[in-house]
């Protein structure tokens, strides 16, 4: 399964992704905004990746792997769903990460919305929700062109400030992209 737009393209993550997926979430740049901080070795990273997999085989989706599409095999972030709790309740969480040399050309906006898409017209999703940090405004300003709103707040990393929480519901963007409900 491969996810096309007109920069991009997403694929499910592999095995083989681990050390790309360490390069970005190893990175120090990459997590400002992270509380819980950078990856801190291969090990931590293949339990990552262990466990992005069998979400995908759990519930038929999750995170993917992005490259540009005129170097497919350059993986430059990562990102998609995963079932989650925010304040006592399952969600299904939208996040994504890109590698420092991706940031300002608006590729996160343009996974963003290629996402939203997926989201609910393949995978099904009532409702998407996200959760960031409360000073990342580039990422707030994605999730919010890509049609999210603030609804609330969690507690989402131990001993770190409360996350802003955000949510699309099908609805909305149905409205939104003027289709009927």
């Amino acid at each position: 399964m491969e996810l096309v737009t007109e920069r991009l393209v997403l694929r499910p993550v592999i095995g083989q992704d681990r050390e790309a997926l360490f390069r970005i979430y190893g990175d120090p740049a990459t997590n400002t905004f992270n509380p819980a901080g950078p990856l801190i070795d291969l090990d931590e990273t293949q339990l990552l990746l262990d466990r992005w997999i069998a979400h995908w085989r759990l519930h038929g989706f999750g995170n993917m792997a992005l490259a540009l599409r005129h170097a497919p095999q350059e993986v430059i972030g990562f990102g998609g769903f995963s079932v989650r709790e925010f304040v006592g309740r399952p969600v299904n969480n939208f996040g994504y990460r890109l590698a420092t040399q991706a940031w300002g050309k608006g590729l996160a906006t343009e996974f963003a919305q290629s996402m939203v898409r997926y989201g609910f017209e393949t995978c099904g999703l009532p409702v998407i929700d996200a959760a960031v940090r409360q000073n990342h405004l580039a990422s707030q300003r994605v999730l919010e062109k890509a049609g999210f709103s603030v609804n609330g707040h969690a507690f989402d990393v131990p001993d770190a400030p409360a996350s802003l929480t955000f949510q699309l519901t099908l609805a909305q963007w149905r409205a939104a992209q003027g289709t009927p409900q």
